[in-house]
């Protein structure tokens, strides 16, 4: 996250000839792109999104003015697209941005320590938070609907259900000093 603002998309690669790319949307839907005014990239610069289309696998056919180019799109994989949270829709009670989340410590249902949450995947199968703990591999366990029981903003803390059985053998249940 930059400073204020929250990413809201990652450039994945060119489409076609013309300047245009594909965007994986962090959004709720891959029209939002369009909707928050000009996005920042990493490198601070700014641009105007117009999504196009949307492809099959969920990613948005985007043009911006300024990358008329293949290459000029190409050049831009892996960019990640940030706005500023005050762009952002008012949040329904309950809710909660992803970014907001980053950096909590996660505890199981039994109020085992899991490790800190470093990133929140979505490959098609539902939301997977990924841990780290002290120390060895990060982990990944479910999260999002019934898996995710409860969030402390003050404590910065999530609590899990974890499915039995999943961490038997990566998991130490010691929690940072």
């Amino acid at each position: 996250m930059i400073g204020g603002h929250l990413p809201i998309g990652a450039i994945v690669g060119p489409q076609g000839i013309k300047g245009q790319f594909k965007v994986k949307p962090f959004t709720a839907t891959p029209q939002a792109l369009s909707a928050y005014g000009p996005v920042t990239l990493d490198d601070g610069r700014q641009m105007q999104l117009q999504v196009t289309s949307v492809n099959a696998k969920g990613l948005a056919i985007v043009r911006a003015k300024g990358v008329d180019t293949r290459e000029a799109a190409e050049a831009l994989r892996g960019v990640t697209l940030h706005v500023s949270r005050d762009r952002l829709p008012d949040l329904d009670d309950g809710e909660i941005y992803h970014a907001d989340l980053l950096g909590m410590a996660v505890t199981d249902q039994n109020g085992q320590w899991l490790g800190k949450l470093i990133a929140i995947h979505d490959f098609g199968a539902g939301e997977i938070a990924e841990l780290a703990g002290e120390s060895g591999p990060t982990i990944m366990v479910p999260f999002g609907g019934d898996r995710l029981l409860a969030v402390d903003m003050a404590a910065k803390t999530i609590n899990l259900s974890v499915p039995p059985g999943l961490l038997d053998d990566i998991v130490d249940g010691d929690a940072p000093a």
